[in-house]
């Protein structure tokens, strides 16, 4: 396996974090009944961390499909280079760093960030398309 797709593995099990963590923190707030039931009854937007950890994992999901099909591309590309690495490295240390960064509620910080994991982003399209 390529460092890339070891990235994109541990993208994988980021993105099962970020559910588990968004939906235990909503459960925490609007209790573990409501969180077993159909959910048909409005509820009060989450707030505090749990609003937070909900809108870190929703943001992962923007960024996540886009960072698989630049792994994907790069490697059917057969780019494999320090554009690759550096790309699926920054991509992943940064979504790590971002997430404690959004639950504790650090926003200029968290911004710089998200730019730097979309940097990554950035490398590995940069890499398949001019290998």
């Amino acid at each position: 396996m390529t460092f890339e797709l070891a990235m994109l593995a541990g993208g994988c099990a980021l993105g099962l974090f970020h559910i588990v963590l968004a939906s235990h923190s909503a459960s925490l707030q609007h209790s573990y009944r409501w969180t077993a039931s159909a959910r048909d009854a409005p509820q009060s937007p989450l707030t505090g961390v749990a609003g937070r950890l909900s809108r870190a994992s929703a943001n992962f999901g923007e960024t996540f499909p886009l960072f698989i099909a630049a792994v994907v591309l790069a490697h059917l590309a057969n780019a494999h280079d320090g554009r690759t690495i550096w790309g699926s490295a920054l991509y992943l240390g940064a979504r790590l760093v971002y997430l404690p960064l959004y639950a504790a509620g650090i926003c200029l910080v968290r911004s710089l960030v998200w730019n730097i994991a979309v940097a990554g982003i950035a490398l590995l399209i940069w890499a398949a398309a001019l290998p």
